[in-house]
């Protein structure tokens, strides 16, 4: 009981003194702007959001060069402490991933909540932000959020132009579809680069929450037959798990430890395609000249395939994947310049 009251004593010493503690009123005068990074890696085993965080912030710091960025997690329950420093950064800006939903109560990819409306209030920018899944309209709980934490004063980058539609339907329309971040530096000239037919090996992905255990054993069956040899990088660590669930003794794969650096080292060493269901792994085998294809599994990657090009398959048609290995294919991103261009103009119009 004793060490209950001890807990409950600092926790709630340090509730109070975040609460009343003085604000730094320097925040508009100082030399440099201090900016906060709503960061999805933080805390989560999916190093995809990893990959989504090193585009963003190589991008802002082009933005900004010299200015200050702090993390903070969102896919974590912050404090009344995190969210009062959060208050005090120049702007918020949401490290991409699918965490906007209809329906915050019960969708829980971001951790924010209504106590979140008083301190970040006109301060949250998305930069290649997405939606859940479909989802229905957005309740009232939630429109009264985003409309009153994400700024009115720069626009907002979404991922896809669902993502924007959902905004403008409660009234958010400082929006633009510039697709997500990973993408951006896919230009015409980059494209070029990638190979146009089939390599000697493959690296694959599996997604242990949207499991298709006949499906995805099938693509594993198509690509061990038609690939010397085939890798399959654990993205997350639930994905080991569910690989030992279909493996059916495939005689040529070999697990790529669940690490950005032994995904990137495969790559590196080319003469090789890359054939799975998660997207930001294919993402990252494009911006490392990789041949791609992306068997999608939800949402995301089918609504940004609309827009730019990006070479994706329902996992339904597996089958198509043997069109892909057995053809030539020429990357062709087709990305939103413009509107990647006038949504960096609204934030130096804003520094």
């Amino acid at each position: 009981m004793m060490k209950k009251l001890i807990f409950l004593k600092a926790y709630f010493r340090g509730f109070i003194v975040s609460k009343f503690k003085i604000q730094n009123g320097n925040v508009q005068t100082n030399l440099y702007k201090d900016y906060g990074i709503l960061n999805p890696s933080i805390g989560t085993a999916n190093l995809g959001d990893l990959i989504i965080y090193d585009s963003v912030y190589s991008k802002l710091r082009n933005i900004y060069p010299d200015d200050l960025f702090t993390d903070f997690p969102t896919q974590l329950y912050t404090s009344h402490d995190a969210m009062s420093s959060m208050n005090e950064r120049h702007l918020l800006f949401v490290s991409g991933t699918n965490l906007l939903s209809s329906n915050l109560e019960r969708i829980f990819q971001w951790k924010i909540h209504f106590g979140h409306k008083r301190l970040l209030k006109n301060k949250v920018v998305l930069m290649g932000c997405g939606w859940w899944q479909y989802q229905g309209e957005i309740n009232k709980y939630t429109a009264d959020i985003y409309k009153t934490i994400l700024s009115k004063d720069v626009l907002h980058s979404v991922r896809d132009e669902y993502t924007a539609n959902k905004l403008k339907s409660i009234g958010i329309n400082n929006v633009v579809n510039t697709s997500c971040p990973t993408l951006w530096g896919l230009s015409s000239e980059k494209c070029k680069q990638i190979p146009t037919s089939k390599a000697n090996e493959v690296v694959t992905t599996l997604t242990f929450y949207h499991k298709n255990s006949e499906l995805d054993k099938t693509m594993l069956r198509i690509l061990s037959e038609n690939y010397s040899k085939v890798y399959l990088w654990i993205q997350g660590m639930n994905d080991f798990h569910y690989y030992n669930e279909i493996n059916e003794n495939f005689h040529n794969i070999e697990l790529i430890s669940p690490s950005i650096e032994a995904y990137n080292a495969l790559l590196e060493k080319g003469n090789i395609d890359y054939i799975g269901t998660r997207l930001h792994a294919g993402v990252r085998a494009l911006q490392k000249n990789i041949r791609t294809l992306i068997l999608a599994v939800d949402n995301r990657a089918i609504e940004i395939s609309k827009d730019v090009n990006l070479n994706v398959i329902k996992r339904e048609n597996v089958l198509d994947m043997i069109n892909f290995i057995d053809n030539d294919y020429v990357t062709d991103i087709k990305l939103p310049v413009q509107n990647i261009d006038k949504w960096i103009s609204s934030l130096n119009n804003y520094k």
